[in-house]
């Protein structure tokens, strides 16, 4: 441990009228339940650009959604705040008598915003206004197919270092070339007290063509335990924990298995209640290539849409926590890495990202990434790496302000909406939060006294419950400030 500026030294004296053996961290430490935890812990002055506290901060440690700190700089820094996905609705062959003698085509750029509730408004106002598109050139029936072309991005939707705890859950939704609806549905349950197992009502949106094998159990209990598990591109998914008995609807949510055929289904079921036939079935890139059936053909323009700007994209990731977001954020930096492939993926992001903050001068060893987004128990960094990129993102970056706004504010928004809660600390920090199991991770800014910190603090293998560490974790940033 260091202590370099020895105005932190006289203040933990006066504060706990003790010796420096006592500091706040060593109290934290001091808990039984974080006997045989790691903490890393950095605390680093904007305006001098000097570190004000330390604590084994070389000490690579799990992040968890803290990473999307690093995902979402990234972002800001290659693609810009201005960035927009695109998403355009083409089709090939030639239009005759209202009949496209061919297919209909949405080709995809990964826009993880399309039909997102965490947008907001009407999911389905992209397709009404594809819909006013294509009668408007004039087509009736489509002799062919709705095809979705998520050609982009690879097929690995879900990192391979991801849980299988986590598979068909909403938050470990994957993130493809054509994403909607969050990749998430919601599943409807009926509990009845008389009756052992709950009852499947429905999906919404509708999600024919999954079959649910149904588990659970309902109990006297004030609380559900309820999970869905599956894997991407398949259509079975497993129930299993229990539901309370007195509740007679229980709502869960899990990932759409392959957003990309489940978009041109759903397209074409769309196109036909708005009277326009289609004759083929609807398909995707990765089926019809698997079959040896994608044919590059000529394909014309009808329209495109664009999603909300990065600027606004990345303070939605960092308030809300949105795993799609941030992973599709990455696999597109991947996309402005010069390889001969056209096709972008995790590892692809990855390096685009390393090599970007190398040639910032940071050092990159303490980040290991396999995802954007903080799932995968494999993500391994530092705090003195980020604490570093924070520091480049306060006083080096053009967007700043941009980056900063994006982080939710303690005790008021988002994910940090409890943390320091009526302390006078309130709203004087923006910070990023992080937890899975026995993790919990803090890093943002705290200005006090018109001085702004770059904070990071990670804490890995407690024993203790989420909302004890959480407490534990606002009693030191108190002690410090």
């Amino acid at each position: 441990m260091r202590l370099p500026i020895t105005t932190f030294c006289a203040l933990f004296l006066c504060v706990f009228g003790k010796s420096l053996s006592q500091t706040p961290v060593e109290r934290f430490l001091s808990s039984s339940y974080l006997t045989g935890s790691s903490l890393s812990f950095l605390v680093k002055d904007m305006a001098r650009d000097s570190v004000v506290f330390s604590y084994d901060a070389d000490r690579e440690l799990i992040p968890a959604s803290v990473l999307k700190l690093v995902t979402t700089a990234t972002a800001l820094e290659i693609l810009g705040e201005q960035f927009r996905f695109e998403t355009s609705l083409l089709y090939s062959g030639v239009i005759r008598d209202s009949v496209l003698e061919g297919n209909l085509y949405v080709r995809g750029s990964g826009d993880p915003t399309l039909g997102s509730a965490a947008v907001g408004g009407d999911r389905d106002k992209i397709l009404r206004e594809w819909v006013k598109m294509i009668k408007r050139a004039g087509i009736r029936t489509i002799a062919g197919s709705v095809i979705s072309d998520e050609s982009i991005f690879d097929s690995e939707g879900v990192s391979m270092k991801w849980l299988r705890e986590d598979m068909g859950n909403y938050y470990s939704q994957g993130s493809y070339g054509i994403n909607i609806f969050d990749n998430h549905y919601t599943l409807f349950l009926r509990a009845d007290p008389s009756v052992s197992t709950p009852e499947i009502i429905k999906t919404e949106p509708p999600m024919p063509m999954l079959r649910f094998y149904n588990y659970l159990l309902t109990n006297d209990i004030n609380k559900d335990s309820m999970y869905i598990t599956g894997f991407p591109f398949s259509n079975e998914r497993y129930l299993y924990g229990t539901i309370p008995a007195n509740r007679s609807i229980v709502q869960q949510q899990g990932d759409i298995p392959d957003p990309s055929l489940f978009f041109a289904q759903y397209f074409t079921e769309r196109l036909k209640q708005d009277s326009v036939n289609v004759r083929g079935e609807p398909s995707c890139y990765r089926i019809l290539s698997e079959n040896n059936d994608w044919k590059i053909q000529e394909r014309k323009l009808l329209t495109s849409s664009y999603s909300i700007s990065l600027k606004e994209m990345i303070r939605i990731t960092n308030h809300v926590s949105h795993n799609l977001y941030a992973d599709a954020l990455l696999k597109t930096v991947g996309i402005t890495y010069r390889t001969s492939d056209p096709v972008s993926s995790f590892d692809r992001g990855i390096v685009a990202l390393k090599s970007y903050w190398k040639e910032k001068g940071l050092n990159t060893d303490a980040l290991w990434m396999y995802d954007g987004c903080g799932l995968a128990t494999s993500d391994k960094l530092s705090a003195s790496f980020l604490c570093e990129l924070l520091t480049y993102m306060h006083n080096r970056s053009s967007s700043a302000s941009v980056f900063m706004e994006s982080l939710p504010r303690a005790g008021r928004e988002g994910t940090v909406v409890n943390l320091l809660r009526g302390s006078e600390l309130e709203g004087k920090a923006r910070l990023k939060s992080g937890s899975m199991s026995r993790v919990r991770s803090y890093a943002g800014y705290l200005t006090k006294d018109g001085t702004t910190y770059a904070v990071v603090l990670i804490v890995n293998n407690f024993s203790c419950t989420q909302a004890q560490m959480r407490k534990d974790i606002e009693r030191l940033f108190l002690s410090f400030f």
